[in-house]
């Protein structure tokens, strides 16, 4: 275990807080999010079809979070996981990747992350002419996101 401190850099009157974080579950969280980041890099050319996609600050580590907080209470934790990416703009909803958080373990449960574009970017006040010349367009995502889990068992407890 180790003990990360953290300032909370909204509230002046509120100092320094301590968090108990295990360092296999901080690793895998780093892993998450990293893995998260090069699906969306790869997504970027095959199926957004545009020159950059701009993410909020932390909206990779704070999925890998919640994935890896839905996994805790699971079979097999996070190895039995699959997660689907889908982006949603509009009235178009498409499958941008699928990750299978371990190859080797049979999937005890998926997650359906539906990641939003933004629709207060800046690139919504550029006539649309100028948005098809810079770099072949910007997809903005939104830092919200949905986030559903599928059991692919039954337990006694159901």
């Amino acid at each position: 275990m180790e003990i990360i401190t953290f300032t909370n850099q909204f509230n002046n009157n509120v100092g320094e807080s301590e968090v108990v974080v295990d360092s296999s579950e901080a690793l895998a969280i780093e892993a998450l999010s990293k893995r998260f980041a090069e699906e969306l890099k790869k997504a970027k050319r095959a199926h957004l079809a545009c020159g950059e996609v701009l993410l909020p600050t932390d909206l990779t580590t704070a999925l890998a979070k919640d994935v890896h907080a839905m996994a805790e209470t699971e079979l097999c934790g996070l190895k039995g996981c699959t997660i689907y990416i889908n982006f949603e703009s509009g009235d178009d909803n498409r499958r941008l990747s699928v990750i299978n958080c371990d190859p080797s373990t049979p999937s005890t449960f998926e997650l359906y992350l539906t990641l939003k574009q933004s629709i207060n970017g800046w690139n919504n006040f550029l006539p649309q002419f100028l948005k098809k010349m810079t770099r072949g367009g910007t997809v903005m995502i939104s830092s919200e996101y949905d986030l559903q889990k599928k059991k692919l068992y039954r337990s006694y407890d159901d």
